[in-house]
């Protein structure tokens, strides 16, 4: 390690960011807000180290959205940037021994990790994949609430309440309105951005998948065609098997890894579902499980890791769906 390859990890939290900064084997410290002025702090900070901004490799944790903000700032200011899975520190401190947790640790622990790992550059999503992944999660953030009120109906339905029930079906008829307005805005924006509107028109191609799972895979995941195979990006949102099974003693059974992002994996449920029933290849291929004795949730979970695949396939070849022309290479894997 030299000043010509200086890493930078930092813990980021809502409030503050902790920065490690190793040069030569030795750690250098600072805590900064995070806000536009505590990122202009740091920036300053960084340029006093008499390290060239283009040499330095800024490396953090995926924290909700709280390390956005810094993560852009850096790239702007011409810093290569990597934004890591936290599970991945957290084997990597476990392979340490590290007994001791705090901010400062976590940050100069994530500098070593990025020595040791050299994980892949971040890149920023474009502004209109920023905007529409905002506004499919307040769709889906409005639609809980829906179910949320829904069951509320039912119980004053049932204890008698009816002044309490229609003040409910009075707010259950506000959200519908305000749904269905938010997924006209969607569609609008998708139709403005001929990008989004390419890769929309062939994920719904796919019998089983609509507009609404489409906003929500293209607001979250960006462009697909950054995966190098099918099997790493549905290794991407957790529908990859999950194998325990070392010497004579475990043979636990076999599940999905689920280190992917839950809310991907809940979006593509449904579809699963339908897909199951109306996809000429999903529909044979789920009866071929259940007559091989597979439990239906496992079925529906086998049926969702083939739809990453499918996905997968009509983006990278720019081909709509074609149950002829993919039927014969995706019977050739029957497991989840």
């Amino acid at each position: 390690m030299d000043k010509a390859n200086a890493v930078v990890g930092i813990d980021v939290s809502k409030k503050k960011l902790d920065v490690a900064l190793l040069i030569d084997g030795k750690i250098k410290s600072k805590v900064v807000e995070n806000t536009a002025a505590g990122h202009k702090l740091l920036l300053d900070w960084l340029d006093k180290s008499k390290v060239a901004r283009q040499m330095l490799h800024v490396c953090m944790e995926a924290t909700g959205v709280y390390y956005e903000p810094v993560a852009y700032a850096l790239h702007d200011a011409g810093i290569k940037v990597s934004v890591i899975n936290p599970g991945c520190v957290k084997g990597f401190s476990q392979s340490e021994n590290l007994r001791n947790k705090t901010d400062g640790v976590d940050a100069a622990l994530i500098a070593r990790y990025a020595v040791a790992m050299t994980p892949a550059l971040w890149a920023p999503a474009p502004l209109e994949q920023r905007q529409l992944r905002a506004w499919s999660l307040r769709v889906q953030a409005l639609k809980d609430i829906r179910q949320q009120e829904h069951n509320r109906l039912e119980v004053h339905d049932i204890t008698g309440m009816e002044d309490v029930a229609e003040h409910v079906k009075q707010h259950i008829d506000w959200l519908d309105d305000e749904i269905g307005k938010l997924e006209k805005d969607i569609d609008d924006h998708i139709d403005r951005h001929p990008g989004l509107k390419h890769d929309a028109d062939l994920i719904t191609s796919i019998p089983g998948i609509g507009s609404t799972t489409v906003a929500r895979i293209l607001g979250q995941l960006g462009d697909i065609r950054r995966f190098d195979s099918a099997k790493s990006f549905a290794a991407f949102l957790g529908v990859t098997p999950k194998l325990r099974s070392s010497g004579t003693s475990l043979r636990g059974r076999t599940m999905i890894s689920r280190t992917g992002s839950t809310s991907m994996r809940a979006a593509l449920y449904m579809p699963s579902l339908v897909a199951s029933r109306h996809n000429p290849i999903m529909q044979r291929f789920s009866a071929r499980l259940l007559a091989n004795g597979m439990a239906k949730k496992a079925v529906i979970i086998a049926v969702m890791h083939k739809l990453a695949h499918l996905i997968y396939g009509v983006i990278r070849t720019g081909k709509p769906f074609d149950a002829n022309y993919l039927a014969k290479g995706l019977a050739i894997q029957d497991g989840i």
